[in-house]
């Protein structure tokens, strides 16, 4: 594999984890919206996607974000009869976003993602020592 695909690989996994990371933050932000009319539906948690693609041209495949998906669980549900959006029975329906899961898969796409940026540094520093072997 060559300095090039390399660099194409770990950019196309930083790309992804970005996506990823939004996806996550839009999850978190949106972790005690309520809806806008009584008995209505939350803000439904977005599963974040990863599809793989090959790029003939580099001999590789490379990651790509996909559409997040939603998360079909069941919602929460919080007894607050003041609430403009309970229910008769004074429940309100709260998203199915878990803050402590969201904040994991957060930390682990920017693990990943420092890893493609590893990749992408030790492959400059590669490429570097190439030229400079070259100069001689």
């Amino acid at each position: 594999m060559d300095f090039t695909a390399s660099m194409a690989i770990a950019a196309s996994g930083m790309r992804t984890q970005t996506d990823r990371m939004r996806t996550i933050s839009e999850n978190i932000a949106n972790a005690n919206s309520t809806a806008q009319v009584s008995g209505g539906d939350p803000y439904r948690r977005k599963v974040p996607t990863v599809n793989s693609q090959f790029n003939r041209d580099l001999g590789a495949t490379l990651a790509q974000p996909g559409k997040p998906l939603p998360d079909m669980s069941e919602f929460r549900k919080q007894y607050d009869p003041g609430n403009p959006a309970a229910d008769k029975t004074g429940y309100v329906k709260m998203p199915n976003v878990n803050s402590l899961v969201e904040i994991m898969d957060m930390r682990e796409a920017q693990r990943s993602y420092e890893a493609d940026l590893t990749v992408m540094d030790a492959t400059k520093q590669m490429l570097a020592r190439t030229v400079d072997l070259l100069r001689r």
